[in-house]
């Protein structure tokens, strides 16, 4: 395998402000570690992203080749930390936007394979492949349970329900979603038995009339502006919490910080996840040879990558010390 991802197609995309990396690796040639995905994710020393997705066919992959039959691609997805992910909505549907972009596929139905499963797509016909609304059949969800399940942010606390669409969520209604911090880590749930691998939590309010407004803190990202399977998750509990299950299709409207989701429920409990996808750049990416090593050195004298040397911490002292006696006031320069 080639470890050295220089010469890559990239792109970059979001789906309702979800943003993803895609690295276009048909042959399955990169071997991708999770420093190296943490890394490509950073928003300051990388490309940033919410997620890396990256795009295999289907027969070179080890994972996806028995479902290379039903589906030419497969969808490798990481989350930011380097953690490997089932599913993700919202990155899916930038997938085959990707798709359409690159001139592998036109408008209509596609299949893509996931570590969830195979996945059916739509993919609207618009003016610019680029941009476009994209579809995808979520599957039905589980609620695995345990009961007593709770979410807590500081000194407030909600019950919650274990929803899983492909990934874990944990979802709790509150009544304003301010309450829900700033979410700048990760909130606090119990049982921790409940999701020995971590969940994604929504903080979601009810607006009556299927119209949800959520906030999301995902799972080995943080909080994002929009969750595609938490979106699905979300109608779903909140279907779960009304009176009569209705014996007819209906759909959810589910407002998130990036923008807006459509949910639509069968009554046999399939989803159908549609919003908006879009490519907003592409290019090809070329970094220094070799890739940087996963381990820092084992010396404890040696600094974090980024953090400033003693010198360069004295050196800027200095400076400070000659910029405010130079351009100290009149009444400071007397009173010394």
């Amino acid at each position: 395998m080639n470890t050295t991802p220089t010469g890559t197609p990239f792109a970059k995309g979001h789906g309702t402000g979800n943003d993803f990396l895609v690295l276009d690796d048909p042959d399955n040639r990169l071997n991708l570690t999770p420093a190296t995905t943490r890394r490509l994710c950073d928003r300051r020393t990388g490309m940033g992203a919410d997620g890396l997705l990256r795009l295999v066919r289907t027969d070179a992959s080890p994972e996806a080749a028995s479902m290379a039959g039903h589906a030419q691609w497969f969808m490798d997805y990481r989350n930011a930390d380097g953690s490997l992910g089932a599913m993700c909505g919202n990155g899916i549907r930038v997938l085959a936007r990707y798709l359409t972009t690159t001139g592998r596929h036109g408008h209509g139905p596609l299949t893509i394979a996931t570590r969830a499963g195979l996945r059916e797509l739509h993919v609207a016909a618009t003016g610019d492949p680029h941009h476009g609304e994209v579809s995808v059949s979520m599957g039905r969800p589980l609620l695995p349970g345990p009961d007593g399940i709770k979410v807590a942010v500081g000194d407030r606390c909600w019950p919650a329900l274990h929803v899983d669409v492909g990934n874990p969520h944990a979802v709790a209604f509150i009544d304003d979603l301010r309450h829900a911090g700033t979410l700048d880590r990760a909130p606090v749930v119990t049982p921790s038995t409940a999701y020995p691998h971590g969940t994604t939590v929504e903080f979601v309010r009810d607006l009556g009339s299927r119209h949800l407004v959520l906030r999301v803190h995902e799972r080995g990202v943080g909080e994002t502006p929009s969750c595609g399977t938490g979106a699905c998750a979300a109608a779903i509990a909140a279907l779960h919490r009304s009176i009569a299950t209705p014996s007819h299709p209906v759909r959810y409207t589910v407002d998130a910080i990036g923008g807006r989701l459509l949910v639509d429920i069968t009554p046999d409990a399939d989803l159908t996840l549609t919003g908006p996808a879009h490519i907003t750049a592409q290019g090809t990416l070329r970094l220094p040879a070799p890739w940087p090593p996963e381990a820092r050195p084992a010396d404890s004298s040696q600094l974090p990558y980024g953090a400033p040397s003693p010198e360069l911490i004295s050196r800027a002292d200095r400076g400070l010390h000659r910029f405010l006696t130079n351009n100290a006031p009149r009444d400071m320069e007397a009173a010394r």
